[in-house]
């Protein structure tokens, strides 16, 4: 009975026993990161608090499947400063990633942060660390990134018995001594350049290219040039004499004849003028070689801090196939955003290719912390780097509104050009009008219809208010028109202000049915060009047409020089969309809705109205409590359409 006892109790106990053990250790390394948290300054707040979850809301934290331990610490580009103190993030035990790159951290390395038993990837490029490398490593340890920092002493010989590591990145710091016989099979990238090494490269490295070892005046061996064998000069002939002087060695071998005191007095003045002629050459010869030497030693800094090497290896992404090493974490965000990631996190994403327009291909990218975000690659990029960038401080100034998809980061480098937007779920409004039904598209409403119409036509507005009223858009359709999940929520604009820094296309492309006559001759948007524009937007989310080129076709479809045939022979029935004739009460709606289109698609610039203007007159045509209903009886409507449509 006393055992069956027992073992409930004990049964009973185990749970609790379990529970109160996971409990206290992540109480412990919850304690860790606030010790770490505190101790460190940092210029964005981390929203580590005591009486929140860590597991569930810390920004940057990753811990194991039941919650017990904190598994990784990615803290890329938060703004951390200082160095990082003792007993506060080596008390994480259980940790296995550890990403504090493109953070302002100075000092030494605490001895016991890369000694973690569990430690498999540790990223501290792009810092101020400065002092010895640790010399006691993790041996789990796959991945070890402290390049761009201020490291000097010896690379630790301890590396070599790192069996795992697959990746060694230690460029652009002041290391000193040899390269270690890091004979490990597994290592896949290997980076040294940029340092003060010295001797040869071990036979075991050879295999990797010149950009691992370049930088580094003192080395030699494969693949750099070869190292110079030290040639002893040879040792001086048999002689009676136990020393033979200097100027015998100078003099010409002698003849069993004696010379003459003329001769002799001959040979010693051309020795004493070949003596003075090469001393005077070589004080000479080493002065130029100096400054040779100090010019390519500047040279060689210069690039040095400017991180000429990064990564060896490419990346992944399609979108980031042209990102220059050179150029790598200088992913540039606006105020605002509350995105954090790097650009080495954004080429390390999956890449699901969106669409490709006329000012480049657009990418769905999901980072591994799970942020999904779009990517613009942008090409034919005639501006340079300046002009680019006054331009894309413009455009993110310009994106602070409601109907304004807002431009987070861009990356400018001379053979890539990045912008990352966010993603917008709900897709765009060229695929809610042209989509096929067969993979559940929902129709568009005219409720709906309207609406978007009027929140897109406000965000074009703000556009154009913005910069002294000189802002244009310049690529407006139905393409860069996103929707929020809500369709009863108005349209967003997207992609605007890229116009001046682009080229223009020398073929015809698929926005080119939304330009307008002017643009097409003089190549040179205007805000009444973009009215233009909206007013093709429009006629298409009026007739269910889309102006653009599709597969199979040689022509264009100009919706404008359509719909004004079709009204000119009243076939009514013909303009509308046909999903639209379910609904009645709308008929007057429509017809009004066709003549701001078409007042906006004049062809002389100056009739058409302005985008407030627009705004005022779709807003007059809406009752503010009239609903639309579906109507079976109202397919086929033979609306009457008046003549003063025409412009």
């Amino acid at each position: 009975m006393k055992i069956l006892s027992f073992l409930l109790a004990l049964t009973f106990l185990l749970p609790l026993f379990f529970l109160s053990q996971t409990n206290a250790d992540l109480y412990s390394d919850k304690q860790a990161l606030l010790n770490f948290a505190a101790a460190v300054p940092h210029s964005r707040k981390l929203n580590w608090k005591s009486t929140t979850p860590v597991c569930t809301s810390w920004i940057g934290i990753t811990c194991n499947a039941n919650g017990s331990h904190v598994l990784a610490v990615r803290l890329p580009g938060v703004g951390l400063y200082g160095p990082i103190p003792a007993n506060t993030l080596g008390k994480l035990d259980r940790l296995t990633t550890l990403s504090l790159r493109s953070n302002f951290f100075s000092g030494e390395l605490p001895s016991d942060l890369l000694s973690l038993p569990s430690l498999q990837s540790v990223y501290l490029q792009h810092n101020n660390f400065s002092g010895t490398i640790p010399s006691s490593l993790s041996p789990q340890l796959n991945s070890l990134d402290l390049s761009f920092n201020s490291f000097t002493g010896n690379i630790p010989l301890t590396i070599q018995n790192l069996k795992t590591l697959t990746s060694l990145y230690l460029q652009n710091n002041s290391l000193t001594g040899p390269i270690p016989e890091i004979n490990i099979s597994g290592l896949k990238q290997l980076n040294l350049s940029y340092n003060h090494l010295n001797g040869s490269v071990p036979s075991v490295l050879q295999k990797f290219p010149t950009s691992s070892f370049e930088g580094n005046n003192m080395l030699c061996g494969p693949p750099l040039n070869q190292c110079l064998a030290f040639v002893p000069s040879p040792s001086p002939s048999p002689s009676p004499s136990p020393s033979p002087s200097p100027t015998f060695l100078l003099s010409p071998p002698t003849n069993s004849k004696k010379p003459t005191n003329g001769s002799k007095k001959k040979l010693n003045t051309g020795s004493i003028v070949a003596i003075a002629i090469g001393g005077s050459m070589v004080p000479l010869f080493l002065f130029l070689m100096i400054v040779i030497w100090c010019l390519k030693k500047k040279d060689e800094d210069n690039v040095a801090q400017k991180g000429k090497i990064v990564r060896s290896e490419k990346p992944k992404e399609d979108f980031g196939s042209g990102v220059q090493d050179a150029e790598k974490n200088k992913l540039v965000f606006f105020e605002g955003s509350s995105y954090n990631f790097d650009l080495e996190d954004l080429l390390r994403a999956s890449a699901e290719v969106l669409g490709k327009g006329s000012y480049g291909t657009t990418y769905k990218a999901i980072l591994e912390e799970g942020t999904t975000v779009v990517v613009k690659r942008l090409k034919e990029v005639v501006a340079g780097k300046r002009e680019f960038e006054q331009q894309m401080e413009a455009v993110g100034r310009v994106g602070q509104h409601p109907n304004v998809i807002p431009l987070r980061a861009y990356y400018y480098s001379k053979d890539e050009k990045l912008l990352v937007y966010d993603y917008v779920t709900a897709g765009s409004l060229f695929s809610l009008l042209h989509g096929s039904n067969n993979f559940g598209r929902t129709p568009l409403d005219w409720d709906s219809r309207v609406k978007i119409s009027l929140g897109t036509a406000r965000g074009i507005a703000h556009i154009h208010s913005a910069g002294g009223g000189k802002f244009i858009h310049g690529n407006i359709r139905s393409s860069n028109v996103l929707l929020t999940q809500d369709l009863q929520l108005h349209g967003c604009i997207s992609d605007f202000g890229l116009t001046p820094i682009m080229s223009y296309p020398s073929v015809p492309c698929r926005c080119a049915g939304y330009r307008a006559p002017e643009v097409i001759e003089t190549r040179k948007s205007t805000q009444k060009s973009d009215v233009y524009s909206f007013g093709v937007l429009l006629l298409e989310m009026l007739t269910g047409k889309a102006p653009v080129k599709s597969a199979g076709q040689d022509d264009l479809v100009d919706l404008p020089r359509w719909v004004q045939s079709v009204v000119r022979e009243e076939w009514t029935a013909e303009v509308f969309d046909v999903e639209l004739m379910r609904y009645h009460n709308i008929e007057e709606e429509m017809v009004q809705m066709l003549q701001i289109a078409m007042a906006c698609v004049a062809r002389v610039p100056d009739m058409r109205p302005t985008m407030d203007e627009v705004i005022r007159m779709i807003e007059e045509i809406r009752p503010t409590d009239s609903v639309s209903q579906p109507s079976e009886e109202k397919k086929g409507s033979d609306t009457h359409i008046p003549s003063s449509i025409y412009p």
